[in-house]
């Protein structure tokens, strides 16, 4: 299979960090490139619009300085999330800045687009896609992606409803490019596993919530600490996508886990109603995002002390005797 070169000798372990929405910031991203991951961000988490040039100049400098005083241990890259959906009307501003500052990786959501992916690839840029299932890889690769995020169950966030088993096998039958898993990973040998599976990288989210460079507030961090795979909820009720959700931030917004109506999936990112009125809680906000594999998480460390258990825990994975 092929590889971009912009990965070679820059990963401690083959993981790429999901970008979060409203979590990731500069900081976290900093030190998981420092650690050895892929670090990555939402454009939109830049607010106003004009912060995203200030990030960008942020992370590229002290990941510069950091590679200078570290030159057998260069920092990963890192990579820019645009949400390709049309009710993005921050995209064209936002691609221009990542343009101007050479952003070397790309991820996509919601949507592939022929021409963003041409820009990208312009500049030297690789992009990743991530889709749900087959029918959305093909159309990922056929616009230009360079790599697959594969979203299986138990993904964090906006997640698909595939085992990572055929998920992973039925892609590999046609596409020998870089495929990063996603889904109910928490630890070391989740890492191995993807790899195992015919994956390059695991995709980690929900563990990087549980760090101190999280823009997330302690309630949120300390919910996932405390949580399991059995308090998580699927639903599109909140954004109008389905995703995975934490079952006490459902219940602390006064709503039955058990009993959520159905969203219609046309809609995103509402949270009125006809009347002008709340008609339910903010997703991100007030309902909290998470995976499955917060079962693995018990504590709120750093980035880097996270990355380096994940490691352990990859490197002694093996096969134990029959």
């Amino acid at each position: 299979m092929s590889m971009p070169a912009l990965f070679k000798g820059r990963l401690s372990i083959p993981v790429i960090g999901a970008p979060l929405f409203i979590i990731s910031v500069p900081d976290l991203v900093i030190a998981q490139c420092k650690a050895g991951v892929v670090g990555s961000f939402p454009a939109l988490n830049a607010r106003p619009k004009e912060l995203l040039d200030e990030w960008l100049a942020q992370i590229k400098e002290e990941l510069a300085a950091y590679d200078k005083a570290h030159p057998e241990r260069p920092s990963a890259p890192f990579a820019v999330n645009q949400i390709v959906h049309k009710s993005n009307n921050r995209l064209d501003h936002d691609l221009a800045v990542c343009e101007k500052h050479k952003v070397p990786m790309m991820i996509t959501s919601l949507g592939a687009r022929e021409e963003l992916n041409q820009a990208a690839h312009n500049w030297g840029c690789v992009v990743f896609h991530d889709v749900i299932n087959q029918k959305f890889a093909h159309k990922a690769v056929e616009k230009g992606a360079d790599g697959l995020i594969l979203v299986a169950a138990g993904a964090g966030g906006h997640a698909g409803e595939l085992s990572p088993f055929p998920f992973v096998a039925e892609t590999r039958q046609w596409f020998d490019g870089p495929i990063a898993l996603s889904g109910a990973m928490g630890n070391g040998r989740a890492i191995r596993a993807a790899r195992m599976l015919g994956a390059d990288f695991a995709y980690i989210g929900s563990a990087f919530i549980a760090t101190q460079e999280a823009n997330a507030v302690e309630n949120y961090k300390q919910m996932v600490t405390s949580s399991t795979a059995e308090d998580i909820v699927y639903s599109n009720l909140f954004t109008g996508v389905h995703g995975n959700y934490l079952k006490p931030s459902i219940v602390a917004a006064g709503m039955d886990p058990e009993n959520l109506p159905v969203s219609d999936p046309s809609k995103m990112n509402f949270g009125t109603d006809a009347s002008g009125e709340r008609a339910k809680p903010k997703a991100w906000k007030e309902i909290w995002g998470s995976g499955q594999g917060v079962g693995s998480v018990k504590k709120i460390v750093p980035a880097a002390e996270l990355i380096a258990r994940f490691k352990k825990e990859y490197d002694e994975a093996v096969d134990p005797p029959l």
